[in-house]
């Protein structure tokens, strides 16, 4: 995955350290409620669009802007419809990250889905009833996205 511009200067400063940094993701569906899904170029997984905010960029623009980067698409958010804290991820040239991510529902509203950079070998729509293996996190969201429920997130602990 392409490392952003502010984030290798900070790397040259604290090295591999663990860094708590913002995501986003985006569960795209377009007016057959199919999902638009990419296929990582790094491990080959299929998932949902995702990606870093640059400084000072809101979320729902981050996201709206990885989903276009990614895969062509337009794409306009409706809804948070999750926001947690991930486990912390370690990278194989050693990298520390943990990401607070925050998901939105969007829908597409023009452009041809294809792989539009280097983070992704596939794009594609699905059919809810034809989904590729996903991981549990990546379902989660998808049915999130389909229901009306309010945003989940984690709830404190009393």
């Amino acid at each position: 995955m392409a490392i952003p511009e502010f984030l290798r200067e900070l790397r040259t400063s604290i090295g591999q350290q663990l860094v708590f940094l913002p995501g986003v993701s985006a569960v795209v569906l377009d007016e057959r409620r199919r999902v638009l899904l990419v296929r990582r170029s790094d491990n080959g997984q299929w998932t949902i669009v995702g990606g870093i905010p640059e400084p000072g960029e809101q979320p729902a623009q981050a996201a709206v802007r990885e989903v276009y980067e990614e895969t062509a698409v337009h794409a306009v958010p409706e809804r948070v419809i999750s926001v947690y804290s991930e486990e912390p991820t370690v990278y194989p040239h050693g990298d520390q990250v943990q990401f607070m991510t925050i998901t939105f529902r969007c829908r597409a509203v023009g452009g041809e889905a294809r792989v539009n950079d280097d983070e992704s070998i596939d794009v594609g729509w699905f059919a809810l009833d034809e989904l590729p293996p996903l991981g549990d996190g990546c379902l989660a969201r998808i049915r999130m996205a389909l229901d009306d429920e309010p945003t989940w997130f984690e709830q404190p602990l009393r």
